[in-house]
């Protein structure tokens, strides 16, 4: 790949994707992103100019999309689209923004590569086919029916299946993948892990929802950005791989993790009314993804990644520490 358009470039898991493509490729990146309350320039600081463009502008604006697309070479080039509303609790709150950025977004994307002939890469999640029993042994797989439970995991799901359709009908070069909770650095605060990180750096006590039962499949966001290299490189147009590293954790058992770290009891929580429609269980089974195309996860130790990324936290609070007050005062205004 000579030149590649990333969406969404500027939020947390896109733009570990652009520093890892800086890392380990030659490539040039255009990020479009419109910097949202989510995104921001820090996240791709100290990146070399000649290498990485910041646009920023609405995935779902063509008149921004369009341009940017047709500069790309088909037989070279590729857009990875992560942009994507993508907090369920604000989805709960207004799905309005969800429908516009996933679906809509997804679809001016869609008619630019259709037009130009681009290669294409959808971002999606494994929300999208809901959730699972704790004690069910099975894990999602690209078979697994669909089954979205809110208005975030509603609306990639419609993405996913307007970009299968645009692969049938139009015969757009495209490939999907369905990953796993990420975690790790430039993670708005508001998301689990780093907001019990950023509440224990502060002295208080983590909160939990419901039980703390709920299970979800852990991967640090390095090795989802390999894996989307990986597939983008590799992957067979039309097909869907979907992205795991096997880290099953419950709630309760990340929380306990955490306190762990900083020499705190494991019992130092709180219990909060839980989320509603608060799936129960995720898991992946990412045996597609490393049978066919080779490839393996790097933090397959849980606890290490945590470690780096709970150090990460500590090193850069002038990053997340003006988005903190506002953050935790909108979760106890819901009793969270």
């Amino acid at each position: 790949m000579n030149r590649i358009l990333v969406t969404g470039g500027a939020g947390f898991i896109g733009s570990n994707f652009v520093h890892h493509v800086v890392r380990h490729t030659d490539a040039h990146v255009t990020v479009l992103d419109k910097l949202t309350y989510a995104a921001t320039r820090e996240s791709l600081a100290g990146l070399p100019e000649d290498r990485v463009e910041l646009v920023v502008g609405d995935i779902a604006d063509a008149s921004v999309v369009d341009p940017l697309v047709d500069r790309l070479d088909p037989a070279t080039d590729a857009v990875v689209h992560y942009a994507a509303e993508s907090h369920n609790d604000n989805s709960l709150s207004d799905p309005a923004p969800f429908v516009q950025t996933n679906i809509v977004g997804t679809f001016t994307l869609l008619e630019a590569a259709r037009r130009t002939g681009v290669r294409f890469h959808h971002v999606s999640t494994d929300e999208v086919y809901g959730d699972l029993d704790l004690d069910d042994p099975k894990r999602f797989t690209e078979d697994t029916a669909y089954n979205p439970s809110s208005p975030y995991s509603a609306s990639k799901a419609g993405s996913d299946h307007l970009v299968r359709a645009w692969v049938r009908s139009f015969g757009v070069r495209a490939t999907i993948s369905n990953c796993s909770n990420n975690y790790g650095p430039w993670q708005h605060i508001e998301k689990f892990i780093p907001r019990q990180i950023t509440e224990v750096i502060d002295g208080r006590r983590p909160r939990v929802y419901g039980d703390g039962l709920n299970v979800r499949d852990w991967i640090h966001t390095e090795d989802h950005s390999s894996a989307v290299w990986t597939i983008l490189e590799k992957g067979r147009i039309g097909q869907t791989y979907l992205i795991g590293a096997d880290g099953e954790r419950s709630n309760l058992d990340v929380v306990r993790a955490i306190l762990r770290h900083f020499g705190r009891s494991e019992d130092d929580l709180e219990f909060v009314t839980d989320r509603a429609g608060h799936d129960r269980r995720y898991a992946i089974e990412s045996g597609k993804l490393r049978t066919e195309l080779g490839w393996e996860p790097t933090y397959q130790d849980f606890e290490a990644g945590l470690a780096d990324t709970i150090a990460w936290y500590q090193a850069h609070e002038d990053w997340w520490r003006p988005a903190k007050a506002a953050t935790e005062a909108a979760y106890a205004a819901k009793g969270q």
